[in-house]
């Protein structure tokens, strides 16, 4: 009989429940790492168009990062599943990948410094892939921390406090060149192919909260030792297989997880789409420009209301994701979500139809509902179907679902974009919101052994 098996027989001891200081500090490190991920959401794109990408290959460039993701995160997760040392299980994992950002965060808009070395544009997609790696290093143990130390009538809380300081952590991060232009009169303005100075400046404070950020979430955040974790979870199973057990857990993935898969398959394909082509879709269906132009004052101001307004949709994020908890108790989980996907489809096919950029705060609204959910809901329901000791590597392998639709839009996007677009990339922002309403649709028939058992 396996270790797993043996620790089903024992009778467990529940988890003690946190207070909401232990569950925010907990997750006090996501803030750091949200507030790095914005600044490459909403800036990786111009700088790249800065060191000379054409609008259709943006998307190919991105695909570095889910690709890159969809290899590092299932490794962490297993790994950091067997991880027991001085330092904790799931927070050395957490430092490694801040400190490893935090370099690539700095070297990334200084790309045109190394053109000894390589083109500009070409070290510039490098430092992107490299910062996605390291982001998804420190990121993917967050998911297992919040499950492995809180009971299931506190995970929907863990996860909303969890969201919520993703919410915070992405509006400063987003506005962040803004606020450094305007308040600060730090110029957004630089030569042909050099990135502007408040984009720089951005990436180099991002790279201190980064660490600051984690670092508190390590020095302030108790994890369990390896017997506590047997007294609440059983024996964790040591399998000798390695690698190997990563495919036989794929194999085995519980049903939930796969009908969600197909929910983040339609979620996380709109929001490529959102993150590659709001710049140069609002430039040019909003602002009026022409797909050519990449330099102008105008094209440089388009992107800084880009930051502001990708700001304001995690902002509503950060304050609806509070609200989660007390709507799915109300009319449940899978409905909450949703209800959720339903706002942000609207509001990214609403983008069409303004042609004022100040009303285009309005759609941002929606699109923040349900980025609170997307971070939040599919893992509270994914967290009740999968075994204690398969935390890490079943939530590395939700990743999967992440990774694959941002691979095949960053594949098709651009050649669409190009083609039937006909270089219009507002049909790819539209296209968004027809996937998010399909993730609305899908999510209704997923099965929630939690939710029903509470019936």
């Amino acid at each position: 009989m396996s270790a797993g098996n043996q620790s089903a027989l024992i009778e467990l001891v529940p988890k003690p429940k946190l207070s909401f200081g232990q569950i925010f500090n907990m997750s006090f490190g996501f803030l750091g790492i949200q507030f790095a991920f914005a600044l490459q959401n909403g800036n990786a794109s111009r700088i790249l168009r800065t060191f000379g990408a054409d609008v259709e290959h943006l998307s190919w460039f991105w695909l570095a990062a889910p690709l890159v993701g969809m290899i590092v995160q299932p490794i962490v997760g297993h790994y950091s599943d067997r991880t027991w040392n001085r330092l904790g299980r799931r927070k050395p994992f957490f430092l490694c990948g801040a400190i490893l950002s935090s370099i690539a965060l700095c070297l990334m808009p200084n790309a045109s410094l190394f053109t000894a070395i390589a083109p500009a544009l070409l070290v510039g997609a490098a430092m992107l892939m490299i910062m996605d790696a390291c982001f998804n290093l420190a990121m993917e143990p967050f998911r297992a921390l919040v499950a492995d130390n809180l009971p299931d009538s506190q995970r929907t809380m863990g996860f909303s406090v969890q969201t919520f300081l993703i919410g915070i952590g992405a509006v400063v991060g987003s506005a962040f060149p803004f606020i450094l232009n305007k308040w600060f009169n730090i110029s957004n303005s630089a030569p042909e192919g050099v990135v502007a100075a408040n984009v720089k400046w951005a990436f180099y404070i991002g790279a201190a909260v980064f660490i600051i950020a984690i670092l508190i979430t390590v020095l302030l955040t108790k994890e369990y030792s390896p017997a506590e974790y047997e007294k609440y979870h059983g024996s964790p199973e040591n399998s000798q297989n390695g690698l190997l057990q990563i495919f036989k857990d794929f194999a085995n993935m519980p049903k939930t997880m796969r009908q969600l898969g197909l929910v983040q398959f339609f979620s996380w394909f709109a929001l490529f789409g959102m993150w590659v082509f709001t710049n140069d879709a609002v430039a040019t269906h909003t602002y009026g420009l022409s797909i050519e132009d990449k330099s102008s004052d105008t094209y440089r101001n388009a992107g800084d209301w880009v930051g502001l307004l990708f700001s304001i949709y995690n902002g509503v994020s950060a304050v609806f994701a509070l609200l989660l908890p007390f709507i799915a108790m109300r009319i449940g989980r899978r409905l909450t979500h949703a209800a959720s996907l339903v706002c942000g489809g609207i509001g990214l096919l609403s983008i069409y139809i303004i042609h004022d950029p100040d009303w285009l705060i309005l759609p941002m609204i929606g699109i923040g509902i349900a980025w609170a959910s997307i971070l939040a809901m599919p893992y509270v329901i994914l967290s009740g179907s999968i075994p204690a000791g398969k935390m890490g590597i079943y939530m590395g392998i939700f990743n999967f679902f992440i990774t694959i639709p941002q691979l095949v839009n960053g594949i098709i996007g651009g050649p669409i974009v190009k083609y039937l677009y006909h270089n219009q990339p507002i049909y790819a922002i539209v296209m968004s919101g027809l996937f998010m309403l399909a993730a609305a649709v899908s999510v209704i028939y997923v099965y929630d052994p939690v939710e029903i058992k509470r019936k």
